[in-house]
């Protein structure tokens, strides 16, 4: 699913140009879960940037799901992700002038479903939010919105799903729920997942761990590969 090789990635900040990513490698299988780990500023965010196509690589190569990213123009790499990749952030960045359903429908249109309200109208019962369709953000709890969220990023059906620190906003119980969610959804649809975390118990549910520091992987060890850590009734009473 993701081919990552000698990545590279510069940035340049009001004190010069930064070297973020510095020969990375990185491989993921299909269907496989990765958890990347490491301190803050290591390149964890970069390099999830670089595998959605959101950040231009400065040199390397870079194919996910099949796709050479550093050949795609502005556009076919917007169609890339509206086609193959979910992604979910720590900020849950939902549209505030939306409903939760609305919200979750929006992709789904952009890519011609004309089931676009009906499909996202499952999927947020399938997170526990059917009785919270016609809510905006704002009267939704933190743990309800990333809900939105994980609904909106599984309505199109990705291949692949990239996760960035999804319970930073949370408290742990929440985040517990919603981590379960998470890994209940990805087995059940055999996405994809690489979930960037700076929790090591969270990473452990991954098939794969590696380790990021100073742009690049330090060392790799295996996960318990749970899949789900409960189910998702439990996740989201």
């Amino acid at each position: 699913m993701i081919d990552i090789t000698d990545l590279q990635l510069k940035l340049r900040g009001p004190a010069g140009e930064v070297n973020i990513l510095r020969g990375l490698d990185l491989r993921v299988a299909a269907g496989e879960t990765l958890g990347v780990v490491g301190p803050s500023g290591s390149g964890k965010t970069s390099l999830l940037m670089v595998a959605c196509g959101l950040e231009r690589a400065t040199a390397g190569r870079v194919v996910v799901a099949g796709q050479d990213l550093t050949a795609l123009s502005e556009d076919a790499l917007a169609l890339f992700r509206r086609d193959s990749i979910g992604i979910v952030f720590q900020a849950f960045h939902l549209i505030p002038t939306m409903t939760a359903l609305e919200n979750v429908a929006v992709p789904l249109e952009f890519a011609g479903r004309r089931d676009a309200f009906e499909r996202a109208r499952h999927h947020l019962e399938t997170v526990g939010l059917g009785h919270r369709l016609g809510h905006y953000p704002g009267q939704l709890s933190g743990g309800e919105q990333q809900r939105v969220a994980l609904a909106r990023a599984f309505a199109p059906e990705p291949r692949l799903l990239l996760a960035d620190e999804p319970t930073g906003n949370l408290d742990g119980e929440t985040g517990e729920k919603i981590m379960a969610l998470l890994f209940d959804l990805r087995a059940r649809a055999g996405t994809t997942l690489v979930l960037i975390t700076h929790d090591m118990d969270l990473a452990r549910r991954c098939d794969r761990i590696v380790h990021v520091r100073d742009g690049r992987i330090t060392g790799e060890e295996s996960g318990r590969g749970e899949g789900s850590a409960h189910s998702l009734l439990a996740a989201v009473e």
